[in-house]
């Protein structure tokens, strides 16, 4: 049976890699690249090209930055609380508290969540780094809003394990995000409710 030509069947292996793309929507994907004027392909291209040359993380917090020596916007910004870090799982999730409007402190991005039957372990996360900024004698609540599935829950009992005798408070989002859920999908008034409710976490 004939398939496409081998250049087309690259283009589509390689969009079929990206998260939650299967073959067909790869295959549409790649469809449409083709169908588009060479312009509008081409700046595709030059915009992952550049996020993968320019693009890096915080030293501080591990949030997007354009380069791996500055500090993000957020940690550069003297109006923020930086005596209360919010720990999420990944930037999307920063981005979607960002979104509620209402938070005033800082971040540490741990950049994934604990999974053992996956081969993530705390040496993968930036638990290391939490830890020293934990320590520094500036932090007066550790805030933890890891997702509210069974992964998510874990990373949070393990900081609260290794972590709680450091003498910083550790609090944690209300339970108001339905269990199974991920922050990045949650509404603006749920977040804003967890982040208002949120209480001492004890394991």
């Amino acid at each position: 049976m004939a398939g496409y030509v081998a250049t087309v069947e690259k283009l589509i292996a390689e969009l079929g890699r990206l998260p939650g793309v299967g073959a067909k929507t790869a295959e549409r994907l790649a469809h449409h690249i083709l169908k588009v004027p060479a312009e509008e392909a081409l700046a595709l291209a030059e915009a992952i090209r550049q996020a993968k040359q320019r693009v890096g993380y915080c030293p501080i917090c591990h949030n997007l930055v354009e380069s791996d020596h500055e500090l993000c916007a957020i940690c550069r910004d003297p109006r923020r609380d930086h005596g209360i870090i919010c720990v999420v799982e990944q930037c999307r999730d920063l981005m979607a508290l960002e979104s509620a409007g209402t938070y005033q402190g800082v971040y540490h991005v741990l950049h994934g969540r604990l999974a053992p039957l996956q081969g993530i372990s705390a040496e993968h996360l930036t638990l290391e780094s939490l830890e020293r900024r934990m320590r520094s004698g500036t932090v007066r609540e550790v805030i933890l809003a890891t997702n509210p599935n069974l992964e998510g829950d874990g990373t949070a009992l393990w900081i609260s394990q290794h972590l709680g005798g450091l003498g910083v408070p550790i609090t944690k989002l209300a339970r108001g995000l339905a269990s199974g859920s991920t922050l990045e999908f949650a509404n603006k008034e749920m977040l804003v409710d967890a982040l208002n409710g949120r209480q001492a976490f004890h394991p």
